[in-house]
């Protein structure tokens, strides 16, 4: 048994570090929050990884989750907090990338969230309405590394198996979580 522990331990420090695509081992622990310059930089798009992947939250068929904001330094995703992990594509779903998601519940034991990103829709409001894509200010926090604003995608669903988490990256403050919830509830009728 040790020497498999030896081996496995040998391998993982020669094998080449993957860059842009979900890490394969998802038993290593994550640093509970990092520090201001240790972000992921934003990677290029990469093919879906193996395992537990983050999909649409079938909003019709699964109904209302469970909504709650329970934040909790214990190294676990919770509703409340912003995680990182693989996020596939709308338009292919094989490809995505690494970005920031904010956990607004649960379903059962998986989690349920919504995709962060720094680039400002208000910019482009109408083309976003157009495609119906509805985007809520969060402003900034520990998830971004340059500190930028951020904003929340909440037409959009997400299922985050806790397997897929990469990593938590910060808490979102309750009255700004509050917002997206309330968000949430106006454009799904929930």
């Amino acid at each position: 048994m040790r020497i498999d522990s030896l081996l496995r331990a040998a391998v993982s420090l020669l094998a080449p570090r993957r860059t842009s695509a979900a890490p394969r081992d998802r038993r290593r622990s994550r640093p509970a929050a990092p520090s201001p310059s240790a972000g992921p930089k934003p990677s290029a798009p990469s093919l879906a990884p193996s395992g537990a992947t983050i999909r649409e939250y079938d909003v019709e068929g699964w109904g209302t989750p469970s909504l709650s904001y329970s934040p909790d330094p214990d190294n676990e995703a919770d509703p409340g907090e912003v995680v990182w992990g693989w996020v596939p594509y709308e338009d292919d779903p094989r490809q995505g990338k690494d970005r920031p998601v904010l956990v607004v519940g649960t379903r059962g034991r998986d989690l349920v969230g919504v995709q962060l990103t720094s680039k400002d829709h208000s910019r482009d409001g109408g083309r976003e309405a157009a495609r119906g894509r509805t985007w809520v200010d969060v402003g900034s926090g520990a998830w971004d590394s340059r500190g930028r604003e951020s904003e929340v995608r909440v037409d959009r669903v997400l299922l985050v198996p806790r397997g897929a988490v990469r990593r938590e990256g910060a808490t979102l403050a309750r009255v700004r979580f509050d917002v997206v919830v309330a968000a949430l509830r106006g454009h799904h009728g929930w």
